[in-house]
């Protein structure tokens, strides 16, 4: 069995602990130990942005990061973009325009989204 790393990271506002080894990617974290599975893994390479999470309000690919990175940090996932079990304003918009497609790659597309709102909240067409 490999070496496990103790870990302290916010998750969707929630302090929380983990043991994860050291090849542990954060999609696997999240997916496999936290079971927020709205964090979708596809190429594996960080090319198509289906696995995108914001760790400290940044866009990140969860497929690239290693959850031992994560220490005192925080991270918010799709799932976290909900207001009080609501959707947010830019979930809605999402879902009224049609934005959604599949359904596969629209968490990362709407954490991308919202972390680009967050640095341009009155963007240009």
């Amino acid at each position: 069995m490999s070496q496990t790393y103790p870990i302290h990271v916010t998750v969707n506002g929630v302090a929380t602990s983990a043991q994860v080894e050291a090849r542990t990617t954060l999609a696997e974290l999240l997916r496999e130990q936290l079971n927020l599975t709205g964090t979708h893994l596809a190429c594996g390479h960080g090319v198509c942005g289906a696995c995108t999470v914001l760790v400290d309000g940044e866009s990140t690919r969860a497929c690239l990061m290693f959850a031992v990175q994560l220490d005192g940090r925080s991270v918010t996932t799709v799932e976290g973009l909900a207001i009080d079990g609501e959707m947010s304003l830019l979930q809605r918009c999402f879902n009224q325009h049609h934005a959604l497609q599949c359904g596969f790659c629209s968490p990362g597309m709407l954490t991308t989204a919202h972390a680009f709102l967050q640095e341009t909240p009155a963007p240009s067409a």
